[in-house]
Formats: C-alpha cells, sequence, structure tokens
C-alpha cells in the first residue's frame, strides 16, 4: 500500500496546533504537530511531507529561518511552505516569506476551507508524484528485465552459431534459466 502523505504543522502554539489539525480533519493527510523550528528540521530528517504548514512567527528559530533552512536541504527544497501567521497588514512580512521559499502566506484569522483546498492540492501533488516514481521504479525494472533477457537470447544465439554437438541443448538450457530467473 502507498505512503500516506502527510503534513507538517509548525507553531509554538499548541492550541494553534490543535486548530489546524481539526481543520484537515478529512482529508486524505496525516497532520504532523510540531511546537518549533527546531523540532520540524529534526521531523524533516526522518519523514517525507506533502506541504508544511509554518507559523512565522516564533520565539528562538522563528519561521523565516526554518524555512531557509528546509529550502537549503536537498531532501526538502521542493516541499512546499505555506505560511501562516497573525501578522497580518504588513505587506513586507510576506513578502520575506516569499523570499525564502514559501508557495503561499495566508495571516490569521484565515479561511479555514481556503487552506484545506490548499493542502488538499498539494496533497494531490504529492500522491501523483509518488505515482510517477513508482512508474518510473518499475519502468527501470522492466527496462533491466528486457535487457538481461536480450543478453541471454545473445548469448544463446552465439553458441547456436558455434556449433558443436551440445549447442541447442546449451542454448536451451540458457533460455530456461533466463524464464525462471536462475
Amino acid at each position: 500500500m502507498a505512503e500516506r502523505a502527510k503534513a507538517l504543522l509548525v507553531d509554538d502554539r499548541r492550541d494553534n496546533l490543535l486548530a489546524l489539525e481539526a481543520i484537515l480533519q478529512g482529508l486524505p493527510v496525516q497532520a504532523v504537530a510540531v511546537e518549533s523550528g527546531e523540532a520540524a528540521l529534526k521531523q524533516l530528517l526522518t519523514d517525507d511531507f506533502a506541504v508544511i504548514l509554518l507559523d512565522a512567527q516564533m520565539p528562538n528559530m522563528d519561521g523565516f529561518e526554518t524555512a531557509s533552512h528546509i529550502k537549503r536541504r536537498e531532501r526538502t527544497r521542493h516541499v512546499p511552505i505555506l505560511f501562516l501567521t497573525a501578522a497580518d497588514r504588513d505587506a513586507q512580512l510576506a513578502l520575506r516569506g516569499y523570499a525564502v521559499g514559501a508557495v503561499d502566506y495566508l495571516t490569521k484569522p484565515f479561511d479555514p476551507w481556503v487552506l484545506r483546498a490548499k493542502v488538499s492540492i498539494f496533497v494531490e501533488l504529492w500522491i501523483k508524484t509518488q505515482q510517477l516514481r513508482g512508474q518510473a521504479e518499475a519502468t527501470r525494472e522492466r527496462d533491466a528485465q528486457w535487457q538481461r533477457l536480450t543478453q541471454t537470447v545473445d548469448e544463446a544465439a552465439r553458441v547456436l552459431r558455434g556449433g558443436g554437438q551440445d549447442a541447442a541443448a546449451q542454448a536451451l538450457e540458457l533460455l530456461e534459466k533466463a524464464r525462471w530467473g536462475n
């Protein structure tokens, strides 16, 4: 079974995390909540996420610094980040969020249905990406099998061309081994 999409929720206030979890309830995504930028970076070392909902204003490492670290890592640089902040009406904060790689910047209070719609889109993209990766792996495996079979047929043809009293039996043995994967 395919891995379930995950959303990383990052906010220093537990009540905000609970509200985000409630908003995402019913979507095909597992919410993983952490209370700091440092905890988010640790979580990103072990799990893959479809989207990150990141509070811009946090003590110690704020959302902008956290996003900057996320975007510098090869493993996480393509994970979409949606900034959430209570500091509305400040265009500079939004620009700063986009500058560190955010795909969107929502000010609180925001419409929960809008957030659900945005998260749904990123989850769907993540699922499609996982499906494409699986198909690419299956294609690579089929190509490798095809190459092995082609080499075996070529080897059997060389044996037959070489003649000799056991050439047909040797060629048949090569083809049987290839057929059964031995």
